[in-house]
């Protein structure tokens, strides 16, 4: 009788474990391959900003029940303008506070919706930025998009979707680094 109480409360104790995921996802954007844009170093001045109306990053949707949200480990406002300043400076930049070409990343949205069924899911990713460039005379406005759609068995496990998260911002901080209209603008 002991043995199949134990049992049964260990039981118990695995599925309360097993239905509460982590509530944080951990981003690690990384400085994508960079093409040298200019031979001089110019200044720039750079400043990175989160527009995005809700904090979470990650929204678990499982038809009427409330959805679970999951917040990022660190602010990705902070970890992007380490990306962009690395990589412009990669790129033959020199970050200056004061310089008069300034350069405004707005991180508009990072979501990844997971719909999940009962033989899998499905997880369709978003990152929009917009890009807001001004030297002396002009300002140059871009938004830049980055979608991607993961599906597999069973339930979306946080790895693949962090895999899948950091994948897309090296994506888009490369080609907004690499804009040959931006990098133009930005050398006049």
């Amino acid at each position: 009788m002991k043995r199949l109480l134990l049992l049964i409360t260990a039981a118990i104790s695995l599925v309360g474990c097993a239905s509460q995921g982590p509530s944080h996802i951990a981003l690690n954007p990384e400085v994508p391959s960079i093409t040298q844009q200019t031979e001089i170093e110019l200044p720039v001045a750079l400043e990175t900003i989160d527009t995005r109306p809700a904090n979470f990053i990650v929204r678990f949707n499982d038809g009427d029940k409330a959805a679970r949200l999951v917040s990022p480990s660190e602010a990705p406002r902070v970890q992007m303008n380490q990306v962009f300043r690395e990589g412009f400076a990669q790129a033959g930049y020199r970050i200056d506070p004061s310089s008069v070409n300034h350069m405004q990343i707005q991180l508009e949205q990072l979501l990844t919706d997971v719909d999940e069924g009962t033989f899998g899911f499905e997880a369709n990713s978003q990152i929009i930025i917009n890009v807001i460039a001004k030297n002396t005379n002009q300002e140059l406005t871009k938004r830049y998009r980055a979608k991607g759609v993961l599906k597999g068995p069973f339930s979306a496990d946080f790895a693949t979707l962090e895999l899948e998260m950091n994948k897309l911002l090296g994506e888009l901080t490369r080609d907004i680094i690499n804009d040959p209209e931006l990098n133009h603008f930005i050398q006049q």
